[in-house]
């Protein structure tokens, strides 16, 4: 491209240098020759005058009587019928000469000649003054070609190196203008692309953390489940409830990858329906049972029975068994699930005997890698987000003991 945008240039300018210095060369050419030619016949007239005043008055003709009315260099001669010649200066030599021939009434003549070579060397001079200023032209042009196609391809490399890290997974836009608006252009779609590429890898990323955090739960619960149904394989009843139970924790780990996938293309997705309660509570003491004996604990469940309340029933089951999780892994002590109203609300509350949240952490414990032991930060920030989604709410009631307390709407025949 710079090559191109060189030779382009370039071939303007030396078209334009043509065009231009040609002409003026063949004028300035003539000018010159006109000039000196101009200057030899009027050299002539002068001293045709001057030769007939003398002969009017008798005076003799000589040579130093005229020979201040030419030029250095001229050479003049002056033909009087029936007397010798008359001549003044040096009479140049070779073909090329001005010459000028001046005839008087009485039939004197008077010649004027004149050596090309001055004349010669003045066109010489022109052209050599029109060939350095065709040269000076040509090299400014040259650099400005060079410039301007650096100016215009460094652009286009750093476009180019921009598309290619957007293709090797590095979205991070340049925030480079170039002052050139078509180039610009170009450059505020890249950035707006990588940032939609940004966003996309992102949102990518948070689904995988997200529904790898939010299933390795309940895998690890039911797995669990299905360890205490090959150890009661000798009580049917047992092995059918147990597996029951089992059957129930897959479809909410179905229902959670579909609400994962649900939240990341649409958070306010309308899926929302009046449910009971007591069903998601006491799903919940069945799947945490097995974790809760083999830790030595207990879910204590208190407050309302019979509630109904708005919202998805899965989406409210994956935010109680994330503040359980919590509880077990960060608490101590007895679990209490407490269901209140509140106003027009449900609110079902999570609460343990353990030390509670650091003062410093407080509403932190939402954020995103956020968290008060060794572990990912993750799942009270996926709680509150599938919360929302939902049309509730999630919050930190107290940080002594800790409370979380999840929002709920109640069902209007509740109300």
């Amino acid at each position: 491209m710079k090559r191109r945008m060189i030779n382009s240039l370039l071939g303007v300018v030396l078209v334009v240098v043509v065009v231009f210095c040609v002409p003026l060369a063949v004028v300035e050419k003539r000018t010159i020759v006109s000039s000196a030619q101009d200057r030899v016949d009027a050299a002539a007239v002068r001293v045709l005058a001057l030769v007939e005043n003398r002969l009017a008055a008798n005076e003799p003709v000589t040579g130093d009587k005229f020979a201040n009315q030419v030029s250095e260099g001229q050479y003049v001669q002056v033909d009087i019928p029936g007397r010798s010649l008359v001549s003044s200066g040096n009479r140049p030599d070779g073909g090329h000469l001005l010459k000028a021939v001046e005839r008087g009434a009485s039939g004197e003549t008077v010649t004027v000649e004149q050596s090309r070579e001055a004349v010669d060397h003045e066109i010489a001079n022109m052209l050599l003054l029109l060939g350095v200023v065709a040269l000076l032209a040509v090299q400014a042009a040259v650099a400005l070609a060079v410039w301007q196609a650096k100016r215009l391809a460094q652009p286009l490399t750093d476009l180019a190196e921009t598309a290619e890290r957007l293709g090797s997974g590095d979205p991070r836009p340049r925030d480079r203008r170039y002052g050139v608006p078509e180039l610009d252009r170009v450059a505020e779609v890249l950035d707006v692309s990588a940032e939609r590429i940004a966003r996309m890898l992102t949102a990518e990323r948070r689904l995988a953390a997200d529904a790898s955090h939010q299933l390795r739960t309940p895998l690890t619960a039911l797995s669990m489940r299905l360890e205490e149904i090959v150890a009661l394989a000798e009580e049917p009843e047992t092995v059918k409830e147990e597996a029951t139970i089992a059957l129930q924790q897959v479809e909410r780990l179905t229902d959670v990858v579909q609400r994962l996938l649900t939240t990341q293309r649409d958070p306010r997705s309308p899926t929302a329906v009046a449910f009971d309660v007591d069903d998601v509570v006491k799903q919940q003491v069945e799947e945490w049972a097995p974790s809760l004996r083999g830790t030595g604990r207990v879910l204590q469940v208190e407050g309302l029975r019979g509630v109904t309340a708005v919202g998805t029933p899965g989406t409210v089951a994956q935010v109680l068994a994330t503040l359980i999780e919590n509880s077990l892994m960060h608490g101590a002590g007895t679990v209490t699930l407490r269901v209140r109203p509140s106003g027009t609300s449900v609110v079902v509350e999570v609460q343990d005997e353990g030390p509670g949240v650091p003062a410093e952490l407080g509403n932190r414990v939402f954020e995103r890698a956020v968290s008060g032991r060794n572990s990912t930060g993750i799942g009270l920030a996926v709680a509150r987000d599938l919360a929302e989604a939902d049309g509730g709410r999630l919050e930190l009631l107290s940080l002594r003991p800790a409370v979380f307390a999840l929002f709920l709407g109640r069902s209007q025949r509740e109300v």
